[in-house]
Order: structure tokens, then C-alpha cells, then sequence
């Protein structure tokens, strides 16, 4: 039944394809596979720029100009105040964005690209009780914020899991926050507001608010041999399986590979975090067994935010910033949407199908 209303047509977009069926993604026609074994942060932002604003020469230009930003940016870190501090990573790092000015250019973008960066290692210092970190412009972006984490430069090992981690999740189809950009950017609205409402869709705990959980579950299940156990207590009870599933993909999310490969790279120059994964792995072998059996017409398979999760703990980012590091990756996404979108021309304005009662005919 259509109700009266016309047929409702996809958005077009140049920029990411997911393909459910075959898991596969596609960002401006390269494979995540391909895309994250040769790029980086900086790389993939160049692509999914290219065409929409003035063109950069190359992706070290790109770098330079966006290790300028990244300074500029830092000069709003003093305006945090106790009140502020006092909000969830996420909503400090939303509340400084908002004091940025709204343009559609890509000075604009630039802007916003390094703000999440600059903010977030800021607001995770000042809530340790630790003085922010100047950026250090001639870094990469991945290694800066690292270092704006840590107070130290980053081993070549750390920034490239950072760099695949914001490489993979930097764009996936119309999901709920690129869709609010892309609503927001309709209305000829700046890129400031569009990325203001993609956070605001990100932080909700069906989108972006989820990895941390999977931590939990691990810190729960403890060890090895207590997965199956657990696992099928969790579900005799009701409770859902952190890191499996998807609304989109009917097999293997090909982002928890990209990321499981970033991370066994990572482990293996850093030792101390074996354990992690090798708890990890044992882990979703065994969910994935018991949920074969438990619910065999239901394709669930290990998602993004499992190896998320795993990722981002073994990078020192406390579990309550992981939606924050999720922003810094995912904003070029929204910026390249929002501005297609604003090229269109076309405000986006779905019809409602009324379901309510209807006023009484006279008799």
C-alpha cells in the first residue's frame, strides 16, 4: 500500500557503497580492503574530497594544511571549563565544535576535521587532571593525536592501527548520522551544523555508542575457557551478544577483518596486549558457534565494533571516549556527504504516512 505517496528513491552518492549481501564496502570505488592496506587518515580524506571542494595538490599537502588547523583549533581548548568537564567525552568535544564558525567552504572542512582531533585528546587530559597537549603540526594526523593523547610520539606501530582504524570507519553508506548531515546540509545550513547533528545522532547507543560495551563483556567472560558458558547463560537470559550482528550486512562485517588485522600488527609489536586478543579470539569463535545454533535463521556474524573495542583499549582511549574517537574518524564522511548534498541543491523532506485517527463525519 502506498498510501497516495510516491515511490521512495535512495539517495544518490558518489562516496560509499555497502554491499549487506556480499560484505563488502566501497569507498570512491576502492575496496576497504585494498583502501586500508595503502592509505592513510590523510589519503582517504583526499579521495572523498576530491571534486566537492577546491582541489589540494596531494595527500601531503592536505596534511600540512590540516597540521595548521589542528593549532588554530587548539587555542578554544581554554575555554573548557569545570562545567563542561563535567559531560561525557563526546558531549564536551559536541559543545566546543558548536563555538566554530558555520561555513560551507573547505577551510570550513578543514576546521572540522581537526577539531574532534585536537578536542578530545584535550578534554581526556583535563579529566585525568593533566594539562593538554600542544599539536604538533608537522605530525600526521593519526600520530598527532596519539601524541596529543600521550603526552610522548607515538611508535610507528601505534599511529598505523590509528591510521586503520579512522581509514575504515571514515565513511559507510546513509547510515543515522550521515543521514542527519545530509538532512541538515539540505537546508543550506553550514558544514559546522551538519557535522553538529551527525555527533548528535553518533552518540546514541544504536550507533555510535557501542563498542565499549563489548569490553565488558570480555572483562566478564575473563578468560578462555569461560566463553561458551557465558555466552549461552547471556542469551538463556535475554541479553544480546556485544560486537555481532548487523542491520546491514547478512555476513562478516569487512571492517571487523580490516581492524582485526590492524590490531594482530599492533599486538605484535606490542606484546603486552596478547592476551587481549587471544581472549578476543576464543571469544567469537565461540559466539559465533553458539548463535549458529541458537538462532540458525538469523545471519549474525562479528560487526565493527567488536575488534573497535579491542582497537581502541589497546591505544590507551578509556572505553567512555570511544564514540568521541569514532567522531574524529567518521566526520570526513559526514563533511563529504553534507557537501554533495549542498551541491544538490535538494532539500530533503520525507512524507509522513498518517496513522492516526481521523476527524468524525458529521451525520
Amino acid at each position: 500500500m502506498n498510501n497516495g505517496l510516491e515511490d521512495v528513491v535512495a539517495a544518490e552518492t558518489q562516496l560509499s557503497h555497502v554491499n549487506g549481501e556480499a560484505g563488502q564496502l566501497i569507498i570512491r570505488g576502492v575496496s576497504l580492503d585494498r583502501l586500508v592496506a595503502h592509505a592513510r587518515y590523510e589519503d582517504v580524506v583526499t579521495l572523498l574530497f576530491s571534486g566537492l571542494f577546491e582541489p589540494i595538490a596531494d595527500a601531503a599537502e592536505f596534511g600540512r594544511r590540516l597540521g595548521q588547523k589542528r593549532v588554530e583549533i587548539f587555542a578554544h581548548v581554554e575555554t573548557i571549563d569545570r562545567d563542561l568537564l563535567a559531560l561525557p567525552p563526546v558531549d564536551v568535544m559536541r559543545a566546543l565544535i558548536a563555538r566554530l564558525a558555520d561555513g560551507d567552504d573547505l577551510d570550513t572542512a578543514l576546521m572540522l576535521l581537526a577539531a574532534p582531533a585536537v578536542f578530545l585528546p584535550a578534554v581526556l587530559r583535563l579529566k585525568r587532571g593533566e594539562t593538554p597537549v600542544a599539536p604538533t603540526p608537522a605530525l600526521s594526523h593519526a600520530a598527532d593525536i596519539l601524541a596529543m593523547l600521550g603526552a610522548r610520539v607515538p611508535n610507528d606501530a601505534a599511529v598505523a592501527a590509528l591510521d586503520a582504524y579512522l581509514v575504515t570507519i571514515s565513511d559507510h553508506g546513509l547510515n543515522a548520522s550521515t543521514f542527519a548531515s545530509r538532512v541538515v546540509a539540505s537546508t543550506k545550513a553550514g558544514l559546522t551544523s551538519s557535522v553538529l547533528a551527525a555527533i548528535s545522532a553518533l552518540k546514541g547507543p544504536l550507533h555510535g555508542g557501542a563498542p565499549g560495551p563489548v569490553l565488558d563483556m570480555l572483562d566478564a567472560i575473563g578468560t578462555p575457557d569461560n566463553a561458551q558458558d557465558w555466552l549461552v547463560r547471556a542469551l538463556d537470559q535475554g541479553e544480546r551478544l556485544m560486537g555481532f550482528g548487523h542491520r546491514v550486512y547478512r555476513v562478516r562485517d569487512p571492517r571487523a577483518d580490516a581492524l582485526k588485522g590492524a590490531l594482530k600488527q599492533l599486538v605484535a609489536a606490542e606484546p603486552a596486549n596478547r592476551d587481549r586478543i587471544e581472549l578476543a579470539e576464543a571469544v567469537e569463535q565461540s559466539a559465533l558457534a553458539v548463535l549458529r545454533l541458537r538462532k540458525p535463521d538469523r545471519p549474525l556474524d562479528v560487526n565493527v565494533e567488536f575488534y573497535t573495542a579491542l582497537l581502541l583499549d589497546a591505544l590507551k582511549f578509556p572505553r567512555d571516549a570511544f564514540t568521541g574517537v569514532f567522531a574524529i574518524g567518521r566526520t570526513v564522511g559526514w563533511l563529504a556527504h553534507a557537501r554533495e548534498q549542498s551541491l544538490e541543491g535538494r532539500l530533503i523532506r520525507p512524507r509522513s504516512v498518517y496513522v492516526g485517527p481521523l476527524p468524525q463525519q458529521a451525520a
